[in-house]
């Protein structure tokens, strides 16, 4: 039996498995549950689908009954180009099949009007995709991608073209179609018919639009948010090139401490800055007590609304965006910086002239995340908006507050996937046809020029301030956890953590009696099970990306990076506006929250891939190739070992950001399956501030420590040998022993 038929076997025993022993539609109680298996041959939606049919349930299972036994008649065919195009023909109109009907029978019956219409209404409808319709329409993903290879496609590797077949069909599922459900529902009635009337009443809403702000009224939530967004794009893409310049370009001291510095709010739930600084300048904070102690200043309302805003988002986002430019600021090449002050240009015409345009790349990029992040933001403005409100907020009261108003919501999320993709297209725009290449294979021995003196001390009068600042926030994060109530009782207690984190013993048994428990392990189990998948994802997507070639590579590549580019408010509005319902439900469940973090941390890790693997000669893969290892084992064996750095952060990135995101899963969190960050915004709104900041403490401990043990269980990648002497000396000669050594 050769490479094929097995895999077309393999394919088969799977869909075998799907249609005898799993569960067809979705259960109320979840697959892992294991309730199905004492109900898999009963009557009920929790049963086969062949048992469906032998007791007369769902008939139009039928079809996909006589689709897989067809894909397994032609499998018996003889290799050749019937079979070749039996298979692709029999295996793609089952996927259109299943897709179809599961998008036009719904609970009750039809979905579409048309269809009752033109066939009549249906005895009974159907629930959700379960465990064994999605294994099925897998097989019949799996069968074409092996027909495609049979055809030849990528000189016939079975397995790359499965891999590009099923992350297309991923990506289609978990970005773009839920990104189309947004588009449908803004111009949908409460019954599922078209109507654009709530689509054209809230563009035309003046609270969106309204200029008033002009003439000394409020601006309306769209300007509000963009104008935002740009000052903290501005705010922050200068604070990290500040930064950056004083870690790269200056004799500043403690640099070390200071990139610690600039990293801890990444690993920092994204309100707790916004509630550091309610301790400091809210009515009871401590520098407006002082004050109003020493000079008698009244206490105001200064903090709640956009100054508030801004100053948590240029501490939140300025260390992202010195991340971005670190690197930049340092890939600078000497030697040109050398030449511009050897043909007599003095050192600020050097920087403004040569460095400062080399950098653009790396400014724009720091500009277009902090952009996007300040527009995706939830946690500070809903921390310290007050009444001034950004189109984050605004989706969340549409969805979950008193104006029950889905239609509102998804124009807003229009609304606000606009401004992100508008700065994106721009952003791709303004960098492309320009080359900002510094360093090339010629060996650059040179030095960093010094910074022009205006220009150090204005980095010295911004990152000094600024990294105080950052201390004293912290400061405010570490004491808020102990004290009993801010501003009314300052003693020092424990009660917060005691009351979050409680462990008692009840019959001799452990109980997790702290109210933070329940939050606490969900967001461990699935930040611990997205982040494995966002690595893996991401990394087989830049291999796909670097190492091979097929049409639509770029359009693929551009579908990953949407992901990036549509804020994380967006996702979360999408989400629930297409899985709320058939084919797929899953809102409400932990796969919901799974499948968000991985497809929208993904990019990252696409990313760092395609960076990492572009520095792998191509000869690697065409040797072990060459010796008759297939493309997976060359994968598996050669390239990962290579890329342990790339694993590495992309699992540390998607660990963190599942951990502090807030902005996507405010909105898909349950009862059952409530995430941490959701849990601290309830705190804050019940004014819980103490606990929330212990909570808040345990997480970024917690966060330091699987970070340092993800580092130790991946390791470091060995790229050389090192010689050392022999253990045991050798009469003749002096030899040693090859040993494998880290880099």
């Amino acid at each position: 039996m050769n490479a094929y038929n097995r895999r077309l076997t393999g394919a088969l025993a799977a869909g075998a498995i799907a249609l005898l022993l799993l569960p067809w539609y979705s259960l109320e109680e979840g697959f892992f549950a294991g309730g199905w298996l004492l109900s898999l041959w009963s009557e009920g939606d929790s049963a086969s689908a062949l048992w469906q049919l032998a007791t007369g349930q769902h008939p139009w299972l039928s079809i996909v009954v006589i689709l897989y036994l067809a894909c397994g008649a032609c499998a018996l065919l003889a290799p050749g180009p019937l079979r070749r195009r039996a298979l692709f023909a029999c295996s793609l109109t089952g996927v259109l099949f299943l897709v179809v009907e599961g998008h036009a029978i719904g609970y009750s019956g039809w979905s579409w009007l048309w269809l009752e219409n033109l066939l009549g209404p249906l005895e009974q409808g159907q629930p959700a995709m379960g465990a064994g319709a999605v294994l099925m329409l897998t097989t019949f993903l799996l069968i074409f991608s092996y027909a495609l290879a049979e055809r030849g496609v990528l000189k016939g590797d079975a397995f790359v073209v499965s891999a590009i077949v099923l992350l297309v069909a991923l990506v289609t599922t978990f970005v773009l179609y839920p990104v189309l459900s947004l588009f449908i529902v803004s111009v949908q009635d409460v019954d599922g018919s078209f109507q654009p009337d709530g689509l054209l009443t809230n563009m035309r809403d003046p609270a969106i639009w309204s200029l008033a702000c002009f003439s000394g009224g409020n601006c309306g939530t769209a300007w509000r948010t963009l104008g935002l967004a740009l000052m903290t794009a501005s705010g922050s893409t200068l604070l990290g090139l500040a930064f950056a310049l004083a870690a790269t370009r200056t004799p500043l001291p403690c640099k070390k401490a200071l990139r610690m510095l600039t990293i801890l709010p990444i690993i920092t739930p994204p309100f707790v800055i916004g509630l550091a600084l309610i301790l400091l300048f809210g009515r009871a904070g401590i520098v407006t007590e002082t004050l109003a102690t020493l000079f008698g200043i009244e206490p105001g309302r200064w903090l709640y609304g956009l100054t508030g805003i801004w100053i948590a988002q240029v501490l939140s986002f300025t260390p992202v965006a010195f991340l971005v430019l670190i690197g930049v600021v340092e890939g600078v090449s000497p030697s040109l910086e050398e030449a511009s002050q050897t043909l007599r240009a003095n050192r600020w015409r050097t920087f403004s002239r040569v460095s400062l345009p080399l950098m653009a790349p790396g400014l724009a990029n720091a500009f277009l995340i902090s952009f996007i992040e300040s527009m995706a933001d939830f946690g500070n403005p809903m921390v310290l908006g007050g009444s001034h409100g950004v189109l984050s907020t605004e989706i969340f009261f549409s969805v979950v507050g008193a104006q029950n108003d889905p239609s509102r919501a998804a124009v807003l999320a229009m609304i606000l996937l606009c401004f992100t993709l508008a700065a994106f297209i721009i952003q791709r725009l303004w960098l492309s046809g320009k080359s900002f290449t510094t360093v090339t294979g010629k060996g650059d021995g040179g030095k960093h020029g010094h910074l022009p003196g205006p220009v150090r001390y204005g980095v010295y009068g911004m990152v000094i301030p600024w990294g105080l600042f950052t201390l004293v926030i912290y400061g405010m994060i570490i004491v808020g956890g102990f004290v009993e109530s801010w501003g009314l009782n300052n003693n020092l207690t424990l009660d917060h953590y005691i009351r979050a984190f409680r462990v008692t013993f009840n019959d001799g048994h452990l109980v997790w009696s702290g109210v933070a428990w329940n939050s606490f392990w969900t967001t461990l189990e699935i930040a611990l099970i997205a982040a494995p998948l966002t690595a893996i994802v991401g990394l087989l997507t830049a291999w796909l990306i670097v190492r091979q070639k097929f049409a639509g590579r770029q359009t693929f590549e551009f579908m990953l990076m949407l992901s990036f580019a549509i804020p994380g408010t967006v996702i979360g509005v999408s989400y629930i506006m297409a899985y709320n319902l058939p084919p797929l439900e899953i809102t409400g469940t932990g796969l919901i929250l799974v499948a968000c973090f991985v497809f929208r941390n993904m990019p990252v890790g696409v990313r760092g891939g395609v960076a990492a693997m572009s520095q792998l000669d191509k000869s690697l893969d065409e040797a072990s190739l060459t010796l008759g290892a297939n493309s997976f084992r060359t994968l598996r064996k050669v390239v990962l070992p290579l890329l342990k750095p790339a694993i590495s952060a992309a699992l540390v990135y998607a660990f963190v950001r599942a951990i502090t995101s807030i902005s996507a899963v405010i909105f898909l969190v349950s009862a059952q399956y409530n995430m941490a960050t959701s849990y601290i915004v309830g705190l804050v709104e019940n004014g819980e501030y103490g606990v929330a900041i212990a909570y808040s403490s345990v997480l970024i401990v917690v966060m330091l420590t699987i970070i340092v043990l993800f580092q130790l269980s991946i390791g470091e990648r060995r790229l050389r040998r090192a010689t050392q002497p022999a253990s045991a000396p050798a009469a003749s000669a002096p030899t040693s022993l090859t040993q494998e050594s880290a880099v």
